[in-house]
Order: structure tokens, then C-alpha cells, then sequence
């Protein structure tokens, strides 16, 4: 079967091994050239700070990059880490972009930092932003944003700009903000599934209809490590499967080439941890990637699914996202 839902990309901009930043921002543009002809809905990319392997950091910079580098796939961010910033800073960056790229540039919004404490100490001067007032920052963006701001200060470009926001995800935290505002809920079970169905559900239950959207929009994130065949494909996922255990025992590194039999060489405490955090995971050839998909659908019902694949190789890369294009045509 072809799946019935929208399929978008998810990007980090991955620094493999033996490469540098610059190329692989020049992949993620190749790549959303790629997806935008192959019929993918969105692409965006994250915000991370001091990842060796991550090259979106400056993720609004990136967004633009790929905005004028394309056409008609809509642009944006997986997202803001907003505790990070100043709300008044991220509706200038993102009404910014809107003016730029009218009617194609999404806002998602985390709590998370996207990096360690000394990071986010970095990032901000001071911890004087807390992820708990998060709820607040959102209704202080949506103000700059909307058409007749009640604070003093306006946002130019910004004021007015109308670009969608979603609140992203991994708990219920979330869930309950993202219902309470009627924005689309975005969830991490790409990397972090444990909570997904709970989650979900919550939302759905709990909407709230907003100007914005008038029902429950969930979009799930989902990795795909797609080949000519199964075993081609099992092998290119332990680059992602690498770095995982890389970053979860505190030796975050590029995007390792892939290793034959990698999972052989890890004992039970690592091999549980990444069937649990790669849960949400298809791979395999076009037959196997699209029937493991349609298990995944039909058991979750998402409106939309945010795909990442993070293969070492960039022609690998956009070879697996070639496959998922085609069972997206069907």
C-alpha cells in the first residue's frame, strides 16, 4: 500500500566523518532540491548547539539557505529551541523569513535546550530563562506575530506574519500546550517514542479549536533507512545506531560510517537502549520500508509523518529518501 499522509523531511545537517560543515549544508540544500521534486510536503531542520555532528545550529540562517534554494516545499524548524531565545528575537528571524518567502516558512517551537548546561549558559549570558516559562514565550511570540500586538515593542519584520506554529514534543507537556492553543503537535518518536501513544491521545482529546487550525493536527517523527535491499539498508543505519550510543554515553561525535555487524559488538544495556529510542524506525528495501510503514500508520493514524534518515553517505541519503518519494507516488 502507499501511504495516505503528507511525508516531510527532517534534516540536521549531518557532519559525517571525514567531512566539514560547509558540505553538508550543501547536501541539506541538495537534498530539499531533491525532496521538494520527489514530492515531500515540508523540510526542516533542527536546532542543536555544540554537536560535533550537527551543522544547523544557525538554524534560521539554514532555513533561508534552503527557502532560496527551492521553490514550493514549505521551509522551517524542527525546531526552535525557544528557551534559548528571546521571543521578540525569533518573530524578527521568522517574520524575517516570511517576507522573504511568503506563505512557505513553519515555526516549531521546543522547551528543550538543544544542548548541555555550559551550552546553554553560552547561548544565553545566564540560565535566567527557564524551560518552565515556555508556555509564556509562546503566547509572547504569537503576540509580536499577530496583526495588532498589545506590547509597545513591535516586531519588523514580524508583526502580522503569518507563519503557522507548532509546538513540539516528547511528553505531555507538550500535548497539554499544544491543545490548550490549538496549535499542531509535532512529536519526537523518532529518537524518543517512549510516551507517543499517550501523548497523542491527550491532544486529540483535549483540543481546543484556535484561528489556526479548527481540529487535532499530529504529525509523528519516524526514521527511514531505505536501500536497493535489506541488507544494504541494515547496514547503513548503524551510522545513526553509532551515534546514538555515541551521544548517550557522553562521547557525542561526527556521523560515523557505517559497520558491518555493529550491533554485535555492544552488550544488552546498548542493544535495549536503541530498540527502544529506534523503535520508530523502517528499514529495509522499497517493499520492506513501505509495509513497515503502513503498520506504523495504521497503528498510530498521524496526519503527517516527519522522516529523517541519517545516513553517512549523502548519495545513500538521498537514494533512501528517493525510495520513500516513490512509495509516496505509489
Amino acid at each position: 500500500m502507499t501511504p495516505t499522509i503528507p511525508l516531510s523531511i527532517l534534516d540536521l545537517s549531518p557532519i559525517a566523518e571525514g567531512s566539514h560543515a560547509g558540505e553538508s549544508l550543501r547536501n541539506t540544500l541538495d537534498l530539499a532540491q531533491h525532496g521538494e521534486r520527489w514530492g515531500f510536503q515540508r523540510y526542516w531542520l533542527a536546532e542543536h548547539h555544540g554537536m560535533p555532528g550537527i551543522a544547523s545550529a544557525a538554524t534560521a540562517v539554514v532555513i533561508a539557505h534552503v527557502a532560496g534554494g527551492t521553490s514550493t516545499i514549505r521551509v522551517g524548524a524542527g525546531g526552535i529551541m525557544l528557551p534559548n531565545h528571546s521571543p521578540l528575537v525569533i518573530a524578527e528571524q521568522f517574520g524575517t523569513l516570511e517576507a522573504l518567502f511568503p506563505g512557505r516558512i513553519d515555526l516549531g517551537l521546543g522547551r528543550a535546550p538543544g544542548s548541555d548546561q555550559n551550552t546553554a549558559r553560552a547561548l544565553r549570558r545566564n540560565l535566567a530563562s527557564d524551560a518552565e516559562e515556555f508556555p509564556q514565550d509562546v503566547l509572547e511570540l504569537q503576540d509580536y506575530m499577530s496583526d495588532s500586538p498589545r506590547q509597545r515593542v513591535l516586531a519588523v519584520p514580524g508583526q502580522g506574519a503569518k507563519v503557522p506554529l507548532w509546538i513540539l514534543g516528547s511528553s505531555l507537556f507538550g500535548a497539554q500546550l499544544a491543545a490548550h492553543l490549538g496549535l499542531p503537535y509535532a512529536f519526537a518518536s523518532h529518537f524518543a517514542p517512549q510516551m507517543m501513544m499517550q501523548a497523542v491521545n491527550f491532544y486529540r482529546s483535549n483540543f481546543k479549536p484556535s484561528p489556526q487550525l479548527a481540529k487535532p493536527y499530529v504529525m509523528l517523527g519516524y526514521n527511514v533507512f531505505a536501500a536497493d535491499t535489506d541488507e544494504e539498508a541494515q547496514f547503513l543505519a548503524t551510522s545513526m545506531q553509532q551515534a546514538f550510543v555515541n551521544l548517550r554515553t557522553g562521547r557525542p561525535s561526527k556521523l560515523p560510517p557505517p559497520q558491518a555487524n555493529y550491533r554485535d559488538t555492544l552488550g544488552p544495556q546498548e542493544n535495549a537502549m536503541l530498540d527502544s529510542v529506534l523503535s520508530c524506525t523502517a528499514t529495509g528495501s522499497r517493499a520492506t520500508v513501505a509495509a513497515q510503514l503502513d503498520a506504523f500508520i495504521a497503528s498510530t493514524r498521524p496526519d503527517e509523518l516527519m522522516v529523517t534518515s541519517q545516513i553517512h553517505d549523502h548519495r545513500a541519503r538521498l537514494r533512501s529518501y528517493e525510495i520513500l518519494g516513490d512509495i509516496l507516488r505509489g
